[in-house]
Formats: C-alpha cells, sequence, structure tokens
C-alpha cells in the first residue's frame, strides 16, 4: 500500500502554516497576542488545499514586553475583554494536538511550519515552546517554508498581498494582520505555487 501522497513531497514533512501576532519583533522578550495554525492537504490527484485553521489569543507571558507601534500595527489590545486568551501553556498545546494527529494520519515525520518571512514566526514560536517546557514540539527546530521567499522566485513578489494579487487570489487590507486572514492566505499561496510548479515541471521524486 502506497503511503498519503503529501508524506512523499517534502521528504516526509508535513507543512502547516503558521501566523503569530506578536508585541514586538524580539522573540526572548516580546509577547505572543495570537497565533492561527492552518492544515494543509493533497488530494488524490497531488494538489494540495487547505484544510481546517486552529487559533487562540495568547496571553502577554509574565513580564513580555509590549511595543506600542507592533500593537498599533496589528491592531490587538491586549485587555481587551473579548479576546478570551489563554496562557501560552494551554495555547500551544491546543494547537499542537491537531498538529500531531496530521502527521500520524499522514505518515509523516514532522511538520514544517510554514510562513510568510517564516523565520520571525519559528523564533517566535521556539522561544514560546521553550518558557513553557513543551517536550513534544511537532515542528522541525529551524527548517522552515518561507512563501516571501517563493513568491518572489515565483512572481517577483515578497510582500504578502502583493504575492496574493500575483497569484489571482483575493486579498482584503481591512482583514490583514489578523493572525486567521494572514495564516489563511498565506497558506492559499503556498498552495497555489506548489501546484503550479507540480503542475508544470511535475512532482519530484515521483511523489
Amino acid at each position: 500500500m502506497q503511503p498519503p501522497l503529501i508524506s512523499q513531497r517534502f521528504r516526509g514533512f508535513l507543512p502547516v502554516v503558521v501566523d503569530i501576532e506578536t508585541g514586538g519583533v524580539k522573540a526572548a522578550t516580546d509577547a505572543v497576542l495570537q497565533i492561527a495554525a492552518v492544515m494543509v492537504h493533497m488530494d488524490d490527484q497531488g494538489r494540495l488545499y487547505l484544510g481546517e485553521t486552529h487559533t487562540h489569543h495568547v496571553q502577554p507571558f509574565e513580564g513580555a514586553n509590549l511595543d506600542p507601534k507592533s500593537l498599533e500595527f496589528n491592531g490587538i489590545d491586549p485587555d481587551h475583554p473579548l479576546r478570551m486568551a489563554i496562557p501560552e501553556s494551554e495555547a500551544l498545546p491546543q494547537i499542537f494536538k491537531p498538529i500531531r494527529e496530521n502527521i500520524r494520519a499522514t505518515g509523516c515525520s514532522r511538520a514544517v511550519l510554514v510562513g510568510h518571512n517564516a523565520w520571525f514566526d519559528l523564533g517566535f514560536l521556539n522561544a514560546a515552546v521553550a518558557r513553557c517546557g513543551i517536550k513534544r514540539n511537532p515542528f522541525h527546530p529551524f527548517s522552515c517554508f518561507d512563501t516571501a521567499t517563493l513568491s518572489g522566485l515565483a512572481f517577483g513578489q515578497t510582500v504578502l498581498a502583493r504575492g496574493v494579487a500575483a497569484a489571482g487570489l483575493d486579498w482584503d487590507a481591512r482583514e490583514a494582520h489578523s493572525a486567521i486572514y494572514d495564516a489563511e492566505k498565506t497558506a492559499e499561496l503556498f498552495c497555489a505555487i506548489v501546484n503550479r510548479w507540480d503542475e508544470t515541471l511535475g512532482r519530484p521524486g515521483g511523489a
């Protein structure tokens, strides 16, 4: 019986698209405020498509820095009573659980983070994992897929909104800088680029 196609496409890595909204740009000191993770699936024809989205608003960790410029940029009020934020130590395991389930279901070895300027999100994710003492992080600790780079290659555009537009996808500037919206649009862009590559040149390695 052949293993699922997606387990063959990325050397056993399962791509999971992540966007993290933060209280600054320094992973070690600045707060994680919202995290969204979008599952990526592959159909029987080998085309990628978006799966479910998992998200949480997150309480700033004790002593976390909150840069007013970052809060103005993402529009998040950390103290808003309707945010229903939970601690990092609760949010991360809840996000990781369905990722682990997808890894097992697809026969993959671990997840690989997909992000727009992925180094940023991976840095904040790794810092939060370390703060919480989580031992079973499903993500590869340093490998990632960056849609800014992929979009620059495919479309000559490195800004998310412009890459999405160049791929022929919809973009609503009013929704931007929400972790859910940005993660889902990044996932659409990633799937569009990979699908276009595979349709043009064929899936690598016979996947």
